[in-house]
């Protein structure tokens, strides 16, 4: 192994951060964005939810390509384009450039993420895997959390006429600096590379047709009246089935796209869908807290931004925690995080209702520094078994189809609680009952969670 490992990961860690952190951070300056350039309400949620859209698209691939070239390449143009896009979106004079650029951005953002988790399967091993997947969960922890809170900063530094320009602005020296220390410091080659030679074009049009159709109806939900839209996910199902079984017959010949033989694995699967239903209720959280705080008690966008920090400090400080023990409590680890999660959300919705009112955020701060500890061990932890039997060669693949898995998760989360909450204060008008709805409705999916990590406990074929 290369005494240079930790220094090498530092360098993934702080790209990914920036990536992540793009996921968050646009949300307090949407109102500026609209104002600025004139955008419309629909042009708004193309600038949030299409970002998320080519990032779910591009992930798999992305690794897949990682994985059959070279990861530092992969990653290297990752931080290029991403920090191009990046400076066209602050420059944008229209709706349409920003909008574009934001779909960049997210390509950009997959070429990079799963490179993070192969270079971690190859770098490290044994318990030092779990450290590395351990900084890696506190950087997820923190980039969502900590997002609001720097684009509230950014704000009110350069004021609410550009402002907004350097949300995006900030990645340029972020981007520049990372360059130079990822050619040096990064494995240049793939060690353990057995990837046979050829391309999957069709798995790739199938796998991007269905991602496409069933991620949109949930990240257009607010913009696409009617209930026509959730046709397109039972039709995206469809084509996932058309997608495995062309992956099946394509190994035969080539490299698939997608190995199936990874699904056989129960800790990948199992911890799969642990990702998804997590992030459902994980992501969704601060979507609604920041939509209650500023609309409902007229918080300025700092001070929304402030209100998530507890989650962001309790998430990185147990994510060390949580990435050296995981090795010795397993799965375990993962149900204790995600019972803790659930206490500390239904918390939150209690001290929002003893205290009503601008205090809200303070009372909700011990509360959702708890929900941040159970966090991390749960993020990281569940990286690590979840990746735990795939071989180094498919790191970045396997990575691709976990990350995926997750932004599935957060899409859907978003939507369905955004929606419920939209729902219950337009017939209430009350945001802080509107809120406490939504928080049990996360709540309800952290509790999915750990039933399926239960059953990885105790269920049959443990």
């Amino acid at each position: 192994m290369s005494p240079r490992r930790w220094r090498a990961l530092a360098v993934c860690l702080v790209p990914a951060f920036m990536t992540l952190l793009d996921v968050s951070i646009v949300n307090v300056a949407l109102p500026d964005i609209q104002a600025g350039i004139g955008a419309s309400d629909s042009g708004l949620q193309w600038v949030v939810s299409g970002y998320a859209l080519t990032f779910g698209l591009a992930l798999i691939p992305g690794g897949r390509l990682g994985d059959a070239r070279s990861r530092r390449a992969v990653f290297m143009w990752g931080i290029v384009l991403f920090t191009a896009a990046s400076a066209a979106c602050g420059a944008a004079q229209s709706e349409w450039w920003l909008i574009v650029a934001r779909l960049v951005q997210g390509v950009a953002g997959a070429l990079m993420m799963p490179q993070v988790t192969g270079f971690i399967q190859e770098m490290f091993q044994g318990g030092e895997r779990g450290r590395a997947f351990g900084y890696l969960g506190a950087v997820i922890g923190l980039s969502t959390a900590v997002g609001p809170l720097l684009g509230g900063i950014l704000i009110q530094i350069f004021g609410h006429e550009d402002g907004w320009r350097w949300v995006f602005y900030v990645n340029l020296p972020i981007g520049l600096a990372s360059l130079p220390f990822a050619m040096r410091m990064l494995p240049a080659g793939n060690r353990a590379r057995t990837l046979r030679p050829g391309v999957d074009p069709v798995g790739l049009l199938l796998l991007a047709l269905s991602l496409m159709l069933i991620l949109l109806p949930f990240l257009q939900a607010q913009v696409w009246p009617g209930p026509e839209k959730w046709l397109l996910v039972p039709a995206g199902l469809a084509v996932v089935a058309a997608f495995v079984g062309w992956e099946l017959r394509a190994v035969r010949r080539i490299e698939p796209l997608v190995h199936m033989d990874l699904f056989r694995s129960r800790p990948f699967t199992l911890g799969g869908l642990i990702g998804v239903l997590y992030f459902a209720g994980f992501t969704a959280i601060f979507f609604v807290y920041t939509l209650f705080l500023q609309n409902g008690l007229n918080y300025t966008a700092l001070e929304a931004g402030l209100a998530s920090v507890p989650f962001a400090i309790g998430s990185g400080i147990a994510s060390g925690f949580g990435g050296r023990l995981v090795g010795r409590w397993g799965r375990a680890m993962v149900a204790w995080g995600l019972f803790i999660v659930a206490v500390g959300f239904l918390a939150t919705m209690l001290a929002v209702h003893q205290v009503p009112g601008r205090h809200a955020g303070w009372a909700a701060a011990g509360p959702l520094l708890l929900s941040g500890i159970g966090s991390g061990l749960v993020i990281s932890p569940n990286q690590t078994l979840t990746l735990s039997r795939v071989p180094v060669q498919r790191a970045g693949s396997a990575g691709g189809v976990l990350q995926t898995w997750q932004r599935i998760g957060s899409a859907a989360g978003i939507a369905t609680v955004g929606a419920i909450y939209f729902a219950h204060l337009d017939t209430s008008r009350n945001w802080a009952e509107s809120f406490q709805v939504a928080m049990l409705t996360s709540a309800a999916f952290v509790v999915a969670a750990l039933a399926v990590a239960l059953y990885d406990l105790f269920g049959p074929g443990r």
